[in-house]
Order: C-alpha cells, then structure tokens, then sequence
C-alpha cells in the first residue's frame, strides 16, 4: 500500500513521471510504433531521472532525499553554492532567520561526524552588544573525560540517578513520529543520557531499544488519566515501576506556551494514541492549563513527594517556566516550611520551542531561560535549600557555549530538544503544526516518516550528545577547571554597550545562603517577590 501511495504521491512526480516516460518510450521502439532515433535519447533520460529517484528513495543518510527524490537535490545544489546563496536561500536575513545558522550547522556536523572547524576567525562582530565570551587562562587543564560529566539526582532517594549533562528534552509521541522517536531513544540508549518523554506518556516507541526514561506528567495525566480526566495513582505506580524510567517529572508549564492548555482533536485521537494516553477513542483530548490535582504551593510539594513514592523512590522533580516571582517564592516557602523538596526542578526559558502555539505566547509569555534559571538558582540559595534540590535547564540549548553559560547561572545539567531534532534530520521547515514536515521528523504520516532511517539517525543522536559534551570538556579546561561545575558567572563576559563589559554576576544578582531568610528586605529582585508570597497559596499577598 505504501509503494501505491508513493506512486502516486505528486512528491513523487519526478521519479514516476520519468519511470512512465522511459516505458512508453522503450515501448514505442520495441513495438515499432513509428518511432525514431530521436526517441532514445528521452528515454535514456527519463531512465536516468528515475535510477536517481530510485536511488533516493532507498538511500538512508537523508530523509529529504527518501521524501523528495530527485527535487531534492535542488536543495543540496543551493547549499552547496556558499556562503552568500546558502544564506539566502536558508537562512534569511538576520531577523527573520528562524535559527542562527552556525548552531544548525555545529549540530549537523557533530552529528555526522564532519569536521566542525572553520577558517578566518569569528563570524560574530566582537564589538557588538550583547557580544559575550569566556575568560580562558594561561594555565588550561587536560580536558575531562565526557563519560566523568554526569550529575546525581535524588541522592537521598532510594533510586538516584546519575544523569549526563546533556539530555533529550520533552517532545511527546504525537507531536513526533514514531520514527523519530525510536531514533532518539535508540541514540540516548547508546550514549547513556536520558530521554524525556514530554506529556503525552510512554510510548511503545519508547521502550523499544531500552534508554533511559524521565516520565513526563502534564495536567492532561497521561498514562496515569483516570476516568474523570484526574490523576490515578495506581495506574501511576504500575507504570512508573518500568525500570527503563529513572525518575519521574510534573509538569507546570512549558517555555513556548506557558499558562496554555492544549486540545487534541478526536480526529486525531487514533486507537494506539487513545491507549498511551489513557483517553477515549474519538473524543476531543484535553489538556488544561492548570493541574486538578493541588491547587496551593503545599499541595503541590505533597503531590511531588507523593509521585516520589509511588514510583518506589526514584527522583522526583517539576518543570516550570517562571512566571509571576512570588509563585516560585511560595514554593521556596512551602519547601521550608514543610521540610519536603522536590528532588530535581527543570526551568524552561520562554526561547524553548514547540509544534505549535499562539504567536503572543510564543514570543511575549514567559521569563527567558536565564532570567528564570538565575531566579530559580538564587531563590533556593536564599531559602539554604539549594544543595537538596538539582536544576536542569533547557531552552535553546545546541552548543557547549550554551550549555557552559547556563551551568556557570546555576543549572547542574542541559536538556535540548531542538539540537537533537536536527541529529535525527529535522531542517526546521516549520511544517511541524500541519502533519507534512518534509523530514518525517514532527508527523504521523508513515509514507513521510519512512523518510527516517532509525539505526543512522539514532547513530546521530549519540554523536551530537557526545561531540557537544567533548567541546564542553575542551571549554572548561580552556578556563582553567577540571569540570563544567566548577564553572561561575564571573567566568563570562558581555558586551553592554560599544566601550562597557560586565561580567555576569554583575548582570545577575547572586544571592548568599540563607539572605532571604536573615533579611529578605537586602536583595532588590527578590524582596518584592518574597513579601508577596505565602506557603499556602499562589494568589499575590496584597
């Protein structure tokens, strides 16, 4: 059925088109149906045009190619003609470009291996604003092994886990192919990191090669939705005991669309999407803004240690990203006046990405990663809790500078999404809302998913994770330090103005342990934020 719809599929006009030419053309000769010489030359032609498609079609290292035969090499022509055509025809102009294009191409090319070297010096005008940089040293340090570059979470748990400092953010079955999927996981398997789940639960995908898990719950529940669409601690438990998931994580809200619930359709509720989820076969599949199941800072906690212990004492943690100050403050509160911490809190810049969202929310709702991660950071070192508690950070996370610069503001490890989306091929057409990404990458179209080769793709997977984690290594000893935690704010440099430089523990206030508790009142950012709050409630103490 799959090659009748290739068939006839109009991506698939310039392989067919040519197959039936050359056939009528060798037809009209063999039959002699008044054909002439003339007619040889079309159709050695068209067979050419349609051994390429067929060449294509059955390649593995480019899904663009699997999904497109032959027109797809127009792509590759362009982007072979550089710089000045390829920035044009792929890239735009810098405002309009929907990703800068030397993190796309570092991605490609630790993914595949290629050198990822180049000549002439920075491309960046150093005298810029907003230009940042690192202090190297005179005396570098040998660069640490990446396998040494990991970080343990819930150490007072039963089950602590010893994560990698880079991991696969959250990016659901649905929203992704099965593909795709399969090969993130296959490459996390590979590479020993973890693969985060996103909300709408564990798939069979998933599970297939055996890589590390962190179950993603929304307020949807996905794989733990009782009847009433509320949360169902057995069905959470039974599944929570899989052993390939590693800790279990609540989520508040996303960067992209934070505050925003979501509607699957009930056309798009098929039978296998109805099973993972938990949700009615085609029924409209909900996923409110807010969660049913705690309703005040305390309540949230309890439901953390709650997930904690169903889960047989594997880390358990919430993702957010941050919106009004005093909500965070009243957790901060809660945690301190309850004694209960959650095990692990992933802050999510506004930067991070999604298959779709409202434009306003997209680009004007949420704090940006590290605003929020500097305010998340800070808040837990002024309550004295910031040593119970590990950050994970993600939000537009491709490269070690990324990743440097973030763990030197208080994350303890990365998580992306988008870097590893390009490993396993995505060219970011922006198609991912529609069900026609070219890639196969964001669809559930299996004739467009084919375009996926799991073992090369997944193979990519595991070389993006661990080139990117070798420059880490080499960026750290190029500073002087023996590991990425030992990295601090002071350590980085940014361009203010054309003649101003500040460090950034000069941009970002650093609070000392234990200030907001001796004297709230001494920390300009914060002391609003913690008079507004209370350990009982999100709503802003007037």
């Amino acid at each position: 059925m799959s090659v009748l719809r290739a068939a006839f599929s109009l991506r698939y006009a310039l392989v067919t088109g040519p197959a039936l030419l050359a056939l009528a053309a060798f037809a009209a000769l063999v039959l002699h149906l008044g054909a002439d010489w003339m007619l040889w030359p079309v159709a050695l032609a068209a067979a050419g045009v349609t051994a390429l498609g067929v060449y294509d079609l059955t390649q593995t290292r480019h899904a663009v190619l699997r999904n497109y035969p032959v027109a797809a090499h127009l792509r590759f022509l362009l982007e072979s003609i550089r710089p000045e055509m390829r920035q044009y025809f792929f890239e735009g102009d810098k405002d309009g470009a929907p990703f800068p294009r030397d993190k796309r191409a570092i991605v490609y090319q630790r993914a595949k291996k290629e050198l990822d070297k180049r000549p002439f010096g920075t491309q960046f005008d150093v005298y810029q604003e907003q230009y940042e940089w690192l202090h190297h040293s005179i005396t570098p340090r040998p660069p640490v092994g990446h396998e040494a570059m990991r970080v343990m979470v819930g150490a007072g748990t039963r089950l602590p886990y010893a994560a990698s400092l880079l991991n696969i953010s959250a990016m659901s079955y649905g929203a992704l192919s099965a593909n795709a999927i399969r090969a993130l996981n296959r490459g996390a398997k590979a590479g020993g990191f973890y693969h985060d789940t996103g909300e709408g639960g564990v798939s069979p995908w998933h599970r297939e090669a055996g890589g590390d898990l962190v179950w993603e719950l929304g307020s949807g529940y996905f794989g733990a939705r009782a009847a009433d669409g509320g949360f169902d601690a057995g069905l959470f438990a039974e599944a929570a005991a899989d052993p390939q998931i590693r800790m279990v994580e609540l989520k508040l809200s996303q960067g992209a669309k934070p505050g925003h619930g979501g509607v699957l359709p009930a056309a798009k509720v098929t039978a296998e999407i109805a099973r993972i989820r938990g949700v009615p076969i085609g029924q409209d599949c909900v996923s409110p803004a807010s969660h049913a199941g705690f309703s005040t800072p305390i309540g949230l906690l309890e439901f953390v240690a709650r997930m904690r212990d169903l889960s047989g004492g594997k880390p358990a943690g919430f993702k957010l990203c941050i919106g009004h100050p005093w909500e965070f403050m009243a957790i901060c509160k809660a945690m301190v006046e309850t004694g209960i911490t959650p095990d692990f809190i992933v802050v999510d810049g506004k930067e991070g990405g999604t298959g779709a969202a409202p434009l306003e929310f997209m680009d004007h709702i949420g704090m940006p990663l590290r605003d929020g991660l500097t305010f998340v950071h800070n808040a837990l070192v002024g309550v004295g809790l910031r040593d119970r508690v590990r950050i994970g950070a993600s939000g537009k996370i491709t490269s070690a500078f990324d990743m440097a610069k973030v763990l030197a503001l208080g994350a303890d490890w990365c998580n992306a999404a988008r870097g590893f989306m390009f490993a396993v091929g995505c060219i970011q057409a922006q198609a991912c809302h529609t069900g026609e990404c070219p890639t196969g990458v964001a669809t559930q179209d299996p004739l467009r998913q084919r375009g996926i080769v799991v073992p090369d793709k997944a193979d990519r997977v595991a070389n993006f994770h661990r080139n990117t984690l070798h420059a880490l290594a080499e960026l750290v000893a190029a500073a002087g330090l023996s590991h990425p935690s030992e990295l601090r704010p002071h350590h980085f440099l940014r361009r203010t103005d054309a003649d101003r430089v500040l460090s950034f523990d000069a941009l970002y206030e650093q609070l000392q342990t234990g200030q907001l508790l001796a004297d709230p009142g001494s920390s300009p950012r914060f002391a609003e934020a913690w008079a507004r709050s209370r350990a009982d409630s999100f709503a802003r103490v007037a």
